[in-house]
Order: C-alpha cells, then structure tokens, then sequence
C-alpha cells in the first residue's frame, strides 16, 4: 500500500476542484491547511482582509472535512505554530512521516521561493501541481505574448472570447463590437434606485475570527466591523447570484461612476470571492451570458463584465509571471517622493480622496475608478515611489494578491513599467473627477481653478506631471499633444501652475494632509 500523501491547500485555493486534491485517497492523505503570522503580516494587511481569508479558511476546512477529507488545520494561535510556510510544511511533515507533498503553484513568486526552499531542504518528494482554475495557462500567454510587439490587453481579451465562446455569433462578437466600454461612462442620476451586495451575519467561528484578528492586528491599517464579507461557498454563490439579477443590469453604464456616499453602485465586490477560489471565473461569465441571453442585462453591462475577468484578470496574471521579480522594482518615470500620510488616515479636506481612502478603510474595498482615477491618479501626479504605491494597495484591499494587484499598480495605474501595460499614462485633472462624480460639489477646492489656494490640487499636479516628466510623455503618441499644450503656455502661467503644485506637495509631506 502506497504511503499517504500530504496536499498543501493555501488561502487563495479554497477550490474543492483544486488540481492538488486530485486522484488522491481521502481515507488517508491529509490536507494541510495554514494560518501563519508571515502571510498576515509581510504587508499590513486590512484587518477586514485578514478576517475574510482566516474565516474563508476555516469554512472550507469544515467544508473538507464534511466531503471525507482528513484535514491538519493550524490555527494562528496554536502555541505550536512556527508562523511561516516553511516551518508549517516542515512540522506537519515530521508529525506524519509523509514523504510525498502535493501543491499547486502559489500564486505569488515570494510562496513559489518558499516551496522552492522547502523543497532543497528536505528529500522529501514535491509535486507541484499547475493551477488550473485559471482560463488563460503561464505557457499560453508566453506564446500569445511572443507573437506581439505591444501586449495590448484589448489584443489578448479577443482571443479569450474566442477561446471561452462567450458572447461570440460564429466568429464574430455579439453586436458587433469587442468592447463597449464607450457606452459605459454615464454619471449616476439622483432618482436611479441603487442595489446592495448581499451582505452575511458573521457565523459563530466567523466571529471567533474577527475577535481574533481584533487582538492580534490592532494596530493594522482598516476597520474590522460590521463585517458582511460571504465566506461560505454557498454564500458566495448566493452574493453571485443577487449581483447577477439586481446589480448587473445597470454595471455597464454606471460602472466609471462615482457619488458620495454610496460605496457600491452596481459593483459586484464579487474579486475576493474569486481570487480566494470561491467562485469560478468561467461559470460566472456564463452565468452573466445567461442573463444577457434571457433579455434581464443589456450588452454593454455583460460584455463589460466579462471583460474584467476574461480580459483584465486572466491579463494581468499573464504580465505578472511573463515579466520577472524585477517588474515590481520598475520605475519608468523617476518617481520618488514617499507616500503620504493620509493614505492610511483619509484625513484630507480633498473630498475624493476622502471618500475613496476612508472607504478603503471602512470596507477594504474601492471600485476600480476610484482605485484608478482617484488615489491612483493622484500618487501619480505626485510623483509617489511606485513600490510604495503597490504595498499600499497590496495590504488595503482584500481582492489584492500580487498576482493580480501589482501589474495594475506598478503598469496601469502608475506607468511604471513605461507603456508596456498601459497604452498611455492614466494621469487627469479635476475635470475627470467632476466629469465621473459629485465629489466636486462638496469640496473646498474649485474644481474650474487652477491656480491659487483654493484651486483643485489636482489641475496643479497634473500640468506638473507633465512638465516633470515631459521626457519621457513626449515619446509616447497619445501624451505627444499635452506635452505641447504645456510648451506653448506662458512662462507666467507654467510658473504658477508649478508654483501651485509645489505649495501643496509640501504641505501633504510635512503634514500628512492638504490642510
């Protein structure tokens, strides 16, 4: 009789379709499952995050457990527990005597390294599984990569339509067009009814978690309560299902829209849900198909769906392991001031940075416009080491695993990587923000100035960012025009513009705060 086998399961594969609990025996081999201080700890993560992987974690385990599994769950506070991957991997394989592990590779390089050490250290056999639960395989997109001079992201999502089937009439898409993000930058209208995520009662081990997480992060970055976060399976599909029916249907034209005091709009907050292994990707695309094909979505609003997930999410995986650990380090445009304070206090009198950080805060959640043309923008335009950028958005979102949260910071959102994401910098004014919300209403900066001590900061900024930069924006098509806009101003005006913009990028680096 074969020895047991001992299967590795991590955080963000709580998928009983893992390609590591394959073929196995579930009489006798054991699931090791790891709550470690290390994984908590190496950035500081919200401590809503943590609570949602912690109980996540324990909900699958007792998920396992009822399927017939043998499961060998550590908790954080076993006085045993060594606090690393390493040191967990190694006990539980010296309490057992296994001599095979079984793991899918992690999604993160700095977890690939940990097993890679693991594995020289002992003459214990490891057997590393691909992880499947993605559309697009490493190898895939290497090959679709090699085949282009520029890795659109637009180039590689017409593939996966192809691929997937989804929304395609024969060879051609459904509509007639690939992409209908043109039809869905519409403001939010004061009477429109706006839906909620379906929002979960803590169970009694939830509960357990969060106190838990309460005395051991306090001092981490976020609010723990109320926590609302699905971390069954079937809640999960549940949460799914309520945005499928109710949310989706007005996604696609208010999707870039922002308004006080309204957290959610039609999003789905369905990415940690997904990036924990809770949901599957595909299924859910077809599911969102199935509502467009029943007449209950419009196109616009499932095709722009489908695209966040067969398109940006499978992409930006792809960049991620295509490009080596060194991507992380890029800084294409010399940006090196530090990130200032009210980035982890939301303490600024700027009303959309306010609202999108003091969200982040409350719900370690913000849309993808306020993450992208808000507190992304505004790092930009200030100059903020991209590095320093990335971990904040690492540790303050609880979808945020590098794999997926670095590419979008490090080469969408900062330019870092020098266009090779990115088709153009994502720097604007304060006329995107007003455009797009009703920040602007409420703000004690006016929006249509731009210079002097009331003027928006970031009219300032921007027009400083094009002149710090101009080098490099200069050889790009797209910013070639603004970089010419800037020459041909007055002396006078550049003057006060950078004038303006230096005043206020003092004040929020002395101060922590615009005041």
């Amino acid at each position: 009789m074969s020895r047991p086998v001992l299967r590795v399961v991590l955080g963000d594969q709580l998928t009983p379709s893992l390609a590591a609990l394959r073929n196995a025996d579930r009489a006798r081999d054991v699931v090791l499952m790891m709550e470690v201080a290390e994984e908590a700890t190496y950035v500081p993560h919200h401590k809503k995050k943590l609570a949602f992987i912690f109980s996540a974690m324990r909900a699958f385990a007792s998920e396992l457990r009822g399927a017939g599994w043998i499961v060998d769950y550590v908790r954080l506070s076993d006085p045993a527990n060594t606090g690393s991957f390493l040191g967990e991997i190694s006990r539980s394989i010296e309490r057992h005597g296994f001599r095979k592990v079984v793991y899918v590779e992690p999604g993160e390089r700095r977890v690939v390294a940990m097993f890679e050490t693991l594995r020289d250290r002992t003459d214990v056999e490891f057997e590393v599984c691909e992880d499947d639960r993605f559309i697009c395989s490493k190898v895939e997109f290497d090959q679709w990569a090699e085949t282009r001079k520029h890795l659109r992201m637009e180039h590689f999502y017409r593939e996966m339509r192809r691929k997937t089937r989804l929304l395609m009439d024969g060879d051609e898409p459904i509509g007639g067009r690939w992409n209908f993000d043109s039809d869905n930058r519409k403001r939010i209208r004061k009477d429109l009814l706006l839906p909620q995520p379906l929002q979960f009662e803590p169970s009694e081990e939830t509960a357990e978690v969060l106190k838990m997480v309460d005395a051991t992060f306090d001092t981490h970055f976020g609010e723990l309560k109320p926590f609302w976060f699905p971390v069954t399976r079937s809640d999960a599909e549940r949460a799914a299902e309520a945005f499928l029916r109710h949310s989706l249907p007005g996604f696609g034209d208010y999707q870039d829209a922002m308004i006080e005091g309204e957290k959610f709009l039609f999003h789905s907050v369905l990415s940690p849900l997904l990036n924990v292994g809770l949901l599957d990707p595909l299924d859910l695309c077809r599911r969102a198909q199935a509502e467009y094909a029943a007449g209950r979505a419009p196109l616009n609003s499932v095709e722009g769906f489908i695209r966040q997930i067969i398109g940006w999410r499978e992409y930006v995986r792809g960049i991620y392991w295509l490009k080596g650990p060194e991507y992380i380090e890029s800084n294409a445009l010399n940006a090196t001031r530090r990130l200032p304070e009210m980035y982890w206090t939301g303490e600024t009198d700027m009303a959309c940075m306010a609202a999108a950080i003091r969200q982040t805060k409350e719900e370690a959640y913000a849309h993808h416009i306020q993450r992208l043309m808000v507190t992304g923008n505004f790092a930009l335009l200030m100059g903020i080491a991209p590095h320093e950028v990335h971990e904040w958005y690492l540790a303050v979102y609880a979808d945020a695993f590098e794999w997926v949260e670095a590419p979008n910071t490090i080469g969408m959102s900062q330019y870092a990587d020098g266009g090779l994401l990115a088709s153009k910098p994502y720097a604007a004014s304060g006329a995107y923000i007003n455009r797009m919300s009703d920040y602007c209403k409420r703000c004690r900066y006016d929006v249509k100035a731009k210079t002097g001590e009331w003027a928006c900061p970031f009219n300032a900024l921007y027009w400083d960012f094009i002149a710090r930069c101009r080098s490099e924006l200069r050889r790009n098509p797209r910013m070639a025009q603004i970089v010419r806009a800037w020459e041909k101003m007055t002396p006078d005006d550049q003057l006060a513009l950078r004038a303006r913009a230096a005043s206020f990028i003092e004040h929020v680096e002395n101060f922590g705060t615009d005041l």
